[in-house]
């Protein structure tokens, strides 16, 4: 019995796959869930429209950089920016100054902020607000301190994209982002893996067909059916769970198609370099399923993040789609704010079906 035992740890360290599968993977989500999973707000991008440039707006606005909670990423000059600036996605958040500022709360004790937030993710942008009605409620006090007058600082807050704060309006185009990328890479990623366990592969070798064609014609039908499993989400999104189209929806669906055919370049890539079945199923809901829930932003915002996760986030599809989605369905942009979104979705589908050819190209010779 004692041998028997020793010899399955022996069994068990010799064999690396399930060395990674023991220790390697519960480490790897242990680390994605301590620091991705974090409701705190810190380095948030927001823009200030100061009319009245005094010195009691340029030291609340050096308070709220300093807080660490906001970066300033802009200084707006007029109304008309805060729309663009909310659109190009560089902001969450837009503080506004009314004219003379300081002399209104100098001479009449009472002056406004008005505070502006993306709620397209209603709880960032909650506690955005709330983070900022603290810094501005501390400023208060601090010159009740020092002048010994009642001074009242009063926020307006204003919400945009998702005034009701609908918390459908996030979850919404992830869970289209999730659905499709773990659908799309799943059904795919066993076709190839199939073809090696049913032995047919040799056929697939052996035949005239080159390694793109093999490829193409693996990935087309689940095109189609992906197409109408989108169009399913899409319109169970809009007439059940009421989430608007402000763009345009040929923008959408074009976007969706992309964002399908990288989904199944990449199902391919994983059964390429997948030896059955069972191995391409594992690998596309564990090194699909958590990244794309932790680390596209969904429901975590990715500046929350450590610095490394960052940076891996940048090679996750998922976080340019749900981008996408959010700003052609809740913000009406077009094209030109989301071309460098679209750009990584195409760059990502060459590498992935290039990858593939070339794992093709392996096995051929």
């Amino acid at each position: 019995m004692y041998k028997f035992i020793i010899k399955e740890f022996n069994h068990i360290f010799r064999d690396f796959r399930t060395m990674i599968v023991l220790f390697g993977m519960p480490l790897v989500q242990v680390l994605l869930f301590g620091f991705a999973i974090s409701n705190d707000i810190k380095d948030a991008r927001i823009a200030v429209l100061d009319k009245s440039n005094d010195y009691m707006t340029h030291e609340i606005t050096h308070k709220l950089v300093s807080s660490g909670y906001f970066i300033l990423g802009r200084n707006l000059n007029s109304d008309k920016e805060i729309d663009e600036a909310f659109k190009k996605g560089d902001i969450r958040e837009v503080v506004i100054f009314e004219n003379k500022f300081a002399q209104q709360l100098e001479k009449e004790k009472r002056t406004s902020v008005q505070i502006i937030a993306d709620a397209s993710d209603p709880n960032t942008a909650n506690l955005l607000v709330n983070y900022t009605r603290s810094i501005l409620n501390d400023y208060q006090r601090q010159l009740f301190v020092t002048t010994h007058f009642p001074m009242q600082v009063q926020t307006e807050t204003r919400m945009m994209y998702n005034a009701e704060l609908k918390s459908v309006y996030m979850f919404v185009p992830g869970i289209i982002t999730i659905l499709l990328m773990l659908i799309s890479a799943m059904m795919t990623s066993i076709s190839i893996a199939r073809e090696k366990e049913l032995g047919t592969m040799e056929i697939l070798l052996v035949s005239p067909l080159k390694p793109f064609e093999i490829i193409i014609g693996k990935v087309v039908p689940y095109i189609l059916l992906s197409c109408v499993n989108a169009t399913i989400i899409l319109l169970l999104a809009f007439f059940v769970f009421g989430m608007p189209i402000q763009g345009s929806l040929i923008l959408l669906l074009l976007e969706t198609v992309l964002f399908i055919i990288m989904s199944l370049s990449l199902g391919i890539f994983i059964s390429t370099i997948s030896a059955t079945q069972q191995m391409a199923m594992m690998l596309s809901m564990f090194a699909l399923m958590m990244p794309t829930i932790l680390l596209s932003g969904f429901i975590f915002p990715i500046e929350n993040m450590p610095v490394i996760l960052q940076y891996i986030s940048l090679i996750m599809p998922s976080r340019y789609f749900i981008i996408i989605v959010k700003a052609v369905m809740l913000k009406g942009v077009g094209i030109v704010l989301i071309w460098k979104e679209t750009l990584a979705l195409i760059g990502l589908t060459l590498f992935f079906v290039a990858m593939s050819i070339k794992k093709f190209k392996v096995r051929l010779a």
